[in-house]
């Protein structure tokens, strides 16, 4: 089964920001002149995605505000507590619908070829579970640590110093209900994954910048601008 809908996630409180957050949401925060929102949007209808849940908790008003009058754009607001990744994820799940869905954080500028359609045409649902979109360390800017993941030869993935998850995904959502937390990470469910051989990755064939804190605007702008191409 291969997934329509989509998961944005627009809730964080955006503290690596600084004062940039004090008053908006990261989210809205600009880059090149227009919110990071708008930014992963433009993935989203690029790849052609029937139906995009956005969830939200911090300063919440202005980016409902923002999306207003919106078609195709589902808000799943999280209250009165901040639900994490998986969390959130379950919470939209009556948006989102049955079987794998794309995830896709709103905090990053990519270039090259679109994310989400790079996941779709690598998704095998007969062997995966979880197929994660990776940058090498040398086309991952604004982002200083030393990886998250390596791939063996089939492409399953194994934690540690490798390439960078870029945020973006396709996984299967059937098992959020086996974990009794309210709030919790996806690293749950990814480590459910990992023990059985069906959590992957592929590459992204472009440059991606991570824009969580505030070096990463400029960084990420050069990067539209080709300067940080490679």
């Amino acid at each position: 089964m291969h997934p329509t809908s989509l998961m944005l996630f627009a809730a964080g409180f955006g503290t690596r920001m600084g004062d940039l957050t004090r008053t908006r949401p990261k989210p809205l925060v600009p880059v090149a002149g227009r919110p990071l929102i708008d930014h992963a949007l433009d993935l989203c209808q690029e790849a052609g995605i029937a139906q995009v849940v956005v969830n939200t908790h911090y300063l919440a008003d202005q980016v409902h505000a923002h999306l207003a009058n919106r078609r195709g754009i589902v808000i799943s607001h999280e209250s009165p507590d901040i639900l994490d990744t998986g969390g959130g994820l379950r919470h939209a799940l009556p948006w989102l619908g049955p079987g794998p869905v794309f995830s896709l954080n709103s905090d990053a500028i990519w270039t090259g070829a679109n994310p989400l359609a790079q996941l779709l045409a690598a998704w095998r649902p007969e062997q995966m579970d979880g197929l994660l979109l990776l940058v090498p360390k040398t086309r991952a800017h604004g982002h200083a640590n030393k990886g998250d993941f390596t791939l063996d030869a089939a492409g399953r993935l194994r934690r540690g110093p490798g390439a960078v998850y870029s945020g973006a995904q396709i996984i299967r959502t059937d098992r959020l209900d086996t974990i009794s937390e309210r709030a919790f990470s996806l690293n749950r469910l990814w480590d459910l994954m990992l023990t059985e051989g069906r959590l992957f990755g592929a590459y992204h064939q472009g440059c991606w910048c991570d824009v969580g804190h505030p070096g990463g605007i400029a960084q990420a702008e050069e990067l539209l601008a080709g300067a940080g191409d490679e």
